[in-house]
């Protein structure tokens, strides 16, 4: 990732570097490779390219608010689709509600480290929009309590059981800091 202050400018600068790289024998990769206009509030262009990805943050213009409260747009990373589909991926591939064998401690130990490391990784930038994918992972963990505890098949009585678990103990799961005081399904 390059920065550049004018198309000019980054238009000589990936000639340059597609020349030095053919000298090692290297090619880029035209579709990873391109221009991109970085949109902002002061810098209003039709260009092609407005958002890219990177690292599994998209950097696009998004909308924020100054100090003062005023709305502004500027050029931000947050967490990338692709990047949510893979935890996603990830969460349902860990079948919470067949795992009825372990408590909610053994439980947490287990899904604490991964998640911990999504929060720490794409919390850094526009954490809140990581809240939807977060809450969905107690939606996970309310379908365990159904499955566990026969009693709390009804789920309004499993989300009460976990949002008491919540209040107990807050830091038990490493999203539940994320999310609201108390967990909300």
């Amino acid at each position: 990732m390059l920065h550049c202050v004018t198309e000019r400018q980054a238009r000589e600068v990936l000639a340059a570097l597609t020349d030095r790289m053919a000298e090692v024998g290297l090619q880029l990769h035209p579709a990873k490779t391109r221009i991109v206009y970085c949109q902002d509030g002061d810098r209003q262009r039709a260009f092609g390219y407005t958002a890219f990805t990177f690292l599994g943050y998209t950097f696009r213009a998004r909308k924020n608010r100054s100090r003062h409260g005023n709305l502004f747009l500027s050029f931000d990373p947050a967490v990338s689709k692709d990047a949510l589909k893979k935890m996603g991926r990830e969460v349902r591939s860990w079948h919470l509600h067949t795992r009825s064998e372990l408590s909610f401690h053994e439980l947490a130990r287990r899904i604490n480290p991964v998640v911990a490391g999504w929060i720490n990784y794409y919390g850094r930038f526009r954490p809140w929009e990581l809240h939807p994918f977060l809450t969905r992972i107690n939606t996970y963990l309310v379908r365990w309590i159904r499955q566990k505890y026969k009693r709390l098949a009804a789920k309004r009585k499993a989300i009460v059981k976990m949002q008491e678990i919540a209040q107990r103990y807050p830091r038990m799961f490493a999203h539940w800091r994320c999310t609201t005081a108390v967990v909300s399904i």
